[in-house]
């Protein structure tokens, strides 16, 4: 009896329909799960930027110029300590570019992009402001683009090993050299305003 009770009671409801809003941005507000990964791609964002080997040579916040020469120059000065499948040759002619480059970006262009060979070390030395000595250190980079490419033997690789301790503390000078700003009074004639 109940069933049939039942439907005399209920009427054909088709007509009345509930109120229904519009969806809105059914993406906005977030829910909390989204949030919580958006949270941790940012930490892992952070992370990784502190993480990395290149942040170890960046200046202090305010002298941070992403961009600026010497920036360009620490990103070079590593790329060099990694290539180590790359030939000695090659790392220490890139390495010699590069400190002309630097030079020539500090100092001027007239201040040093015609001198070589000696005259280029002692340059180097006379301006190193922690006083490396680029005459005796830095024979290696005036020598090496001459230099012939020699097969490894056992003797050659001891030769190789002490030669790539050379190319690290000849790259650590040169970082040093870029780490250093210069006196207001000590720029050459291309100023470090817009670089």
């Amino acid at each position: 009896m109940k069933p049939r009770a039942a439907s005399r009671l209920t009427p054909d409801l088709r007509p009345l329909r509930d109120i229904h809003d519009g969806l809105g941005h059914p993406w906005w507000p977030l829910a909390p799960g989204w949030w919580l990964v958006l949270l941790l791609l940012v930490a892992l964002a952070a992370l990784i930027w502190r993480s990395r080997r290149a942040r170890l040579l960046l200046p202090a916040l305010p002298l941070l110029r992403i961009g600026d020469w010497r920036w360009d120059a620490r990103r070079e000065l590593q790329r060099l300590r990694r290539r180590r499948e790359t030939s000695l040759k090659a790392r220490l002619s890139q390495l010699a570019e590069l400190l002309k480059r630097i030079a020539m970006a500090r100092h001027g262009r007239a201040a040093c992009a015609g001198l070589h060979g000696p005259a280029w070390l002692a340059w180097l030395s006379a301006h190193d402001p922690d006083g490396f000595d680029w005459r005796q250190q830095g024979q290696r980079l005036i020598h090496a683009p001459y230099a012939p490419e020699t097969p490894g033997s056992t003797a050659e690789a001891e030769a190789r090993h002490e030669q790539e301790r050379q190319l690290e503390r000849l790259i650590t000078a040169t970082e040093r050299w870029i780490m250093v700003r210069p006196k207001r009074g000590a720029r050459g004639p291309a100023t470090e305003k817009g670089r």
